[in-house]
């Protein structure tokens, strides 16, 4: 698969530019700073758009590669506020 292989969604990036191309997304990483292009998040990025490229991989997996890398530092939280799950609380008409 070449390096002008495409995602199959384009990867959103926080400036608003999206990466179209596995190309595009290689660009991306070479042009990040030092301390943070050796991270290794994206040290792993790199090797799967490399694997992908060379290898004919699925694209996925460097999509989600770049994602993850991207959204290191973002922390997920787990939202209490949702709706209660009605687990455990269904009776049969056994039991009624």
């Amino acid at each position: 698969m070449p390096w002008s292989a495409s995602f199959e969604d384009p990867i959103p990036l926080p400036n608003g530019r999206r990466l179209l191309t596995l190309k595009d997304a290689a660009s991306y990483v070479m042009e990040l700073p030092k301390a943070e292009h050796s991270a290794p998040e994206w040290q792993a990025a790199m090797e799967a758009l490399i694997l992908v490229a060379e290898r004919g991989g699925p694209t996925m997996l460097a999509r989600i590669g770049v994602m993850r890398a991207l959204n290191r530092h973002v922390e997920r939280v787990f939202n209490t506020d949702c709706k209660a799950h009605h687990w455990g609380k269904r009776k049969l008409k056994r039991d009624q």
